[in-house]
């Protein structure tokens, strides 16, 4: 309970970095309505009456001036004035402004002079205290040119309301926003945390059954395609790891038996000598070749357990060089001549195309041996064995065809996997470490090739692989 709930679980993790982001965004509200909203709306106002002046003075000279400037001021509550050279109103006048002249304070048409005339645009937008009104108003100005006579200033003026009222309407209001945005944050990080973490917990607990020797555990899937993804995942590494036991498990009840075997003829044939055939040399000397024989099974079974992991420590730098898989091919038969010369088998090599390749010589050897000495071990009566090379631009295919027991379609996929070995007991007295295969595929895809088989119970099988003619590492 402590690690779900622990500073660095996932819901606490989760529930942290929420509850930071929802505060960090109360902070920003706070201060874009509360700090700045003067600046904000200082600056928002300056900018439309700036939009405004320069529309107008675009307009200026124009048909449409006059009846813009009408809508303008009375649709955002503006003064919109023309002004002359001495700062009198041009327009808009009434009747009374005829007889009255209304006309800028000279402080303030001054100060709009100097404003104007500092600008390095055509215009001007500052801000003044307007002292009859105990308030800030917003100054446009602007040059309006005529062609004949002198030039005019459009003066644009408003008010800075004041928003004091409208701040503590927004404090109110963002308290209680505050308050339950904070609340609902809460309850939302806790779910959504909750709801993330669960499967994330359930799969933490099931992979520390795996690790205790469970393969029976289930990974549940979550709402989220990450985390199915995951359980997925950890489901497959399950069924591969219980493969990989009930493998291993054959494995060692296998060579159990191909170990005790041998061993109990060596012991057995050696008693022999001593209490029997010590002064008969021929029986002496059959004896003593038995316990030769099975003291070389043994060597080869304790081989065959080694070259696995040798070789794929090895294939991490193959040794790579140009030669004929073909030529190859006939040297690992010779190592076979005794199975041909004494017990019966007929082995056949023929090839088409171009044979030569690039690849690790040594290692493809040792494949073809395996495909061989497999071929060997599982031919029945019947003991003929074809091997055939087809070769053209891109690639070499080998096949081996054995006339033997056949393998059955739901093994076939499992053939490949160290350790295992056919249901089936061997038809002759051979051991076997159920790594052969294994080599093979090994070695044929550190080589970017390909391997299959093709078999039926009692009709053999062909076991075959391609590999690329120029391969690029």
């Amino acid at each position: 309970m402590k690690k779900v709930l622990g500073v660095k679980s996932l819901n606490f993790k989760l529930w942290t970095y929420f509850m930071t982001f929802a505060a960090i965004i109360m902070i920003i509200l706070w201060l874009l309505q509360i700090v700045f909203i003067n600046s904000f709306y200082k600056t928002m106002k300056t900018n439309e009456i700036k939009k405004i002046g320069n529309q107008l003075v675009a307009l200026y000279g124009t048909e449409e001036f006059e009846q813009e400037l009408l809508d303008k001021s009375f649709s955002e509550g503006i003064v919109i004035n023309i002004l002359n050279q001495d700062g009198g109103v041009v327009y808009p006048l009434d009747i009374m402004d005829f007889i009255r002249r209304p006309r800028l304070q000279e402080s303030a048409f001054s100060q709009f002079l100097n404003q104007l005339y500092m600008s390095e645009d055509n215009f001007t937008v500052y801000t003044r205290s307007h002292e009859s009104l105990d308030a800030e108003t917003i100054v446009y100005g602007a040059v309006l040119e005529n062609r004949v006579g002198p030039n005019y200033f459009l003066f644009i003026n408003t008010i800075l309301e004041p928003i004091d009222s409208t701040v503590n309407v927004l404090k109110n209001q963002l308290l209680v926003i505050t308050l339950i945005s904070l609340v609902l944050s809460m309850g939302l990080s806790l779910f959504l945390s909750n709801r993330l973490s669960a499967p994330i917990i359930s799969i933490t607990r099931s992979a520390k059954g795996l690790g205790e020797g469970r393969y029976d555990v289930e990974f549940r899937k979550g709402d989220y395609q990450e985390i199915d993804n995951l359980a997925d995942t950890l489901s497959q590494a399950t069924k591969e790891l219980k493969k990989s036991e009930e493998l291993r498990r054959d494995f060692i009840a296998n060579i159990t038996h191909d170990l005790k075997t041998p061993l109990t003829l060596i012991k057995s044939y050696g008693e022999m000598i001593r209490d029997i055939s010590g002064d008969n040399i021929q029986k002496r000397d059959e004896h003593l070749n038995t316990i030769i024989q099975e003291t070389d099974k043994l060597s080869r079974l304790v081989d065959d357990m080694l070259d696995l992991t040798k070789i794929q420590s090895e294939l991490r730098e193959l040794k790579m060089e140009e030669f004929d898989l073909r030529n190859e091919s006939e040297h690992v038969l010779e190592r076979f001549s005794y199975f041909v010369e004494n017990e019966g088998f007929e082995i056949t090599l023929s090839s088409e195309g171009e044979t030569g390749l690039i690849g690790d010589k040594l290692k493809i050897s040792q494949a073809v041996y395996n495909l061989v000495n497999n071929a060997i071990n599982y031919s029945l009566d019947d003991k003929r064995i074809e091997i055939k090379m087809e070769g053209n631009l891109d690639e070499v295919k080998f096949s081996i065809k054995d006339y033997g027991q056949g393998i059955h379609k739901e093994e076939q996929d499992y053939i490949w996997e160290r350790y295992y070995r056919g249901g089936k007991s061997h038809t002759r007295q051979k051991t076997g470490s159920g790594i052969g295969l294994s080599l093979v595929k090994t070695i044929v895809l550190a080589h970017k090739g390909h391997v299959g088989v093709e078999s039926s119970p009692g009709e053999g099988s062909i076991f075959w692989f391609i590999l690329p003619r120029n391969l690029k590492e």
